[in-house]
This record gives structure tokens, sequence and C-alpha cells, in this order.
């Protein structure tokens, strides 16, 4: 299992309405973030800020294609192209990237 923490920033003015669409997900994006490996998916908000945690659980190696079919989902670009607008994305993000990658300091089980 590996855990990966993100940020991203979201529009204040759309905040509840980013809360309510995650109140109410899609089946079929539910069902394919499942698919792709990820569990004990949360995103918690501050500040203009959102925080995401989840967890990987397929094996490694298979990360990256997961990651792809998730993207090629069905309804995947339309959650996206609803969600993006009430996201601001950071400028210190990867290239090709929406969310910005936390390195993990600590953990403890």
């Amino acid at each position: 299992m590996i855990r990966f923490g993100q940020v991203l920033g979201v529009r204040p003015e759309r905040l509840a309405e980013y809360r309510r669409h995650h109140a109410a997900i899609w089946p079929e994006i539910a069902a394919a973030i499942r698919a792709a490996g990820i569990s004990n998916y949360s995103i918690f908000q501050h500040g203009g800020q959102l925080f995401a945690y989840y967890e990987y659980v397929g094996p490694p190696a298979e990360y990256a294609a997961r990651m792809a079919a998730l993207a090629a989902a069905p309804r995947m670009r339309e959650w996206w192209d609803l969600m993006e607008p009430m996201q601001v994305p950071r400028a210190d993000r990867a290239p090709g990237t929406w969310w910005t990658d936390m390195e993990e300091v600590f953990h403890l089980d």
C-alpha cells in the first residue's frame, strides 16, 4: 500500500457547490476510483485549500497504468470538467499534473 497526500486550491465562492457534488459523487466515478486500486480516499478543506489523502492498494508496478485507466474511465472527463472550474491549481505542481503531490514526513499506525 502506498499513501498519497495532495493539495489544490478551491475557489471560496464555489466551495459549497464543490461539497455538494462530492456529497453525491456519481456511482461511475466512485466505482472507477475503487477499480484503480484507490481506497481510504478523503478530501479535506481549510482556508481555500483542499487536501486529499488516499491509499493505493494495487501492485506498485501497475500504478501509472491504473491512473491512466482511471483518467479514461467513462464519465471521468465529465466529472473533471465539472470540478476544475471550482479549483485553483498551485504554481508549484509538477508539469502535467493538476493536484500538487506532497511528501510524507511522518506516519504512525
